[in-house]
């Protein structure tokens, strides 16, 4: 039975749609963000089998046929990545029918998911990702209003005027960022919450990490996540990186793909402005919650984060994330990237789509001026013949305006409405 405090989900109708042309969906994303819950809720009538990594469940890895004659399609199988043995006997099931929606499957293990569906299923599934919740759908308007960022990408000369909120404290900043994405964070109080963070990190690590990692001292992983919450909204130097926390860069770099395949960091590439480029240069590394970031670094309170030295990189991180989340509205989701020159030029944040350029800084403070448009202002000048669109700088204060001709200034409160 679904839960009655349930809240609406900006990706439900993508799902909804998804599931009328593909015969499978696949749903991945990081453990707790509300996979299987949206699916259930989606589709209520649909029974749900939740697998497991030690026990085989009703015998599926050892008879993958006879699993799938004994719970007939539609069905949801949760943590599909523990059952691989599955996908092609679900392969041979969907050729013989043209039926859409015959299998819902989740997945919160990335590298292990995509790969082995890829392989078993192409052309009969569409991929989704599920991530945490914006303030958006936290405020229960999940359903209601077109996201932000959509709006921007549509209209980036903001012609309808900035929708901005009213005057929010940055106390109420500091506790969104402290609380993070995950849903079972909205019914928790404050004292509870580092047992939640805790009791994630304890299985995440010795569940998936175990398993995908082949990692013989989980407490070296331990520190390691740790620091790479440290991290957060920096350019990514493996080999430094790798000194820092006493291993080899070659292992730090496997360990950073065990944390984005368990959707628990992800990187930006650099832009450079000749495609062929774009690979190459420094990534730049960003925590996917800011809620676990906070626990990781043992800040103990909103107020506490008020004046430690990371928020700025926890700001920035956590508004990364909160655009990235909106994509899940959009039929096609831009390119992202960071772009920065030795000479000190940067862009925190490039989004790239239908040919246009669209610069977003972020800065953790509450008044602007045109000082803080000087990345893009750099950017503009680097790229004179590209198509850039005005940019946004993004900030810790409460309203909204026109910085100058480049930019305007978007508090962080528009990209969601009061709670």
């Amino acid at each position: 039975m679904v839960s009655l405090s349930y809240l609406p989900r900006l990706a439900e109708e993508k799902i909804k749609k998804v599931a009328r042309h593909f015969k499978v969906i696949l749903v991945v994303g990081a453990r707790q963000v509300g996979k299987s819950t949206l699916l259930r809720h989606l589709f209520p009538r649909v029974p749900c089998v939740v697998f497991d990594p030690i026990q085989d469940i009703h015998r599926a890895r050892q008879d993958p046929d006879l699993f799938l004659e004994s719970f007939p399609s539609p069905i949801i199988l949760d943590e599909i990545q523990f059952v691989p043995e599955l996908l092609s006997s679900i392969k041979r099931k969907v050729d013989l029918e043209q039926r859409p929606g015959q299998y819902f499957l989740t997945g919160s293990q990335n590298l292990a998911v995509l790969k082995t569906v890829s392989e078993s299923l192409a052309g009969r599934v569409g991929i989704l990702r599920l991530d945490g919740m914006t303030q958006k759908e936290f405020a229960g308007a999940g359903k209601k209003m077109k996201g932000f960022i959509q709006t921007y990408l549509e209209d980036p000369e903001f012609s309808q005027g900035i929708s901005s909120l009213d005057c929010i404290s940055k106390e109420r900043l500091n506790r969104v960022l402290w609380k993070g994405s995950f849903p079972a964070v909205r019914d928790l109080s404050n004292d509870l919450l580092p047992t939640f963070f805790e009791s994630y990190v304890q299985t995440y690590v010795e569940r998936d990490i175990r398993i995908m990692g082949d990692i013989k001292d989980l407490s070296d992983f331990g520190r390691f996540l740790a620091m790479t919450a440290a991290l957060t909204a920096q350019e990514i130097n493996s080999s430094q990186f790798g000194r820092d926390a006493g291993i080899s860069p070659a292992t730090a770099r496997r360990w950073l793909d065990l944390l984005t395949g368990t959707f628990q960091w992800f990187e930006l590439p650099p832009f450079h402005g000749n495609a062929l480029k774009r690979i190459s240069g420094k990534r730049k590394g960003h925590f996917v919650d800011s809620g676990l970031l906070c626990s990781l670094q043992r800040i103990s309170s909103p107020e506490s984060l008020s004046v430690n030295p990371l928020l700025g990189s926890i700001f920035e991180s956590w508004v990364v994330n909160e655009i990235r989340r909106q994509f899940i509205t959009l039929d096609v989701s831009p390119n992202m990237y960071h772009w920065r020159t030795s000479g000190g030029g940067e862009v925190d944040l490039l989004l790239e789509r239908d040919g246009t350029l669209f610069p977003i800084e972020i800065k953790c403070k509450s008044h602007l001026s045109s000082h803080d448009t000087r990345g893009i202002r750099a950017f503009r000048e680097t790229y004179p013949k590209r198509k850039i669109a005005p940019g946004l700088v993004i900030n810790a204060g409460s309203g909204g305006s026109r910085i100058n001709q480049m930019a305007f200034g978007v508090p962080w409160s528009a990209l969601c409405p009061e709670t």
